[in-house]
């Protein structure tokens, strides 16, 4: 499956460690995480490299290919809200997950929008596990959306 890892770079860098975790993770299980770089120690310094237009193509572009996005929003980022709302004009499925005590931003736990659901995690073992079953669950409910049934009785009508 095709990730998009949202995670804070220029908001502040405390999460880079978990953020390793996170990607490594999802590709140790065979997923291609698009935006491995946030996970990256100096990505700062090498997107300010970047012209901003640079960076906002390429990051859309990716939106555009993901199949779902991950974000820790544990650390409040403008470039995060910006890639979650982005991720849900898209219908993209958004997964958004933080650290227990954190100040969440009512704009995310708030958001009832039917692609997006927020998780809080108290250590890396259970930020994983909602990870995982986010992904299982996703999986799942794709498989169905492109489930087609051909016949015409009353019981796969329901199913389907």
């Amino acid at each position: 499956m095709k990730i998009y890892f949202a995670g804070a770079i220029r908001g502040g860098r405390e999460l880079q460690p978990t953020y390793s975790t996170i990607t490594e993770h999802l590709e140790n299980r065979g997923h291609t995480v698009l935006t491995t770089h946030v996970a990256v120690e100096g990505v700062l310094e090498k997107e300010l490299l970047l012209h901003p237009q640079e960076i906002f193509s390429r990051d859309i572009k990716w939106l555009d290919e993901c199949q779902l996005v991950v974000a820790d929003v544990t650390i409040p980022s403008l470039g995060v809200g910006y890639e979650i709302s982005s991720a849900l004009t898209r219908e993209k499925p958004v997964l958004c997950i933080y650290r227990q005590g954190t100040n969440l931003s009512a704009m995310i736990n708030g958001n009832r929008d039917k692609n997006i659901t927020v998780c809080e995690y108290d250590d890396d073992e259970s930020m994983l596990n909602i990870i995982d079953e986010f992904i299982l669950v996703t999986s799942k409910r794709n498989n169905r959306k492109h489930h087609k049934s051909y016949s015409t009785s009353p019981m796969t009508k329901q199913m389907a």
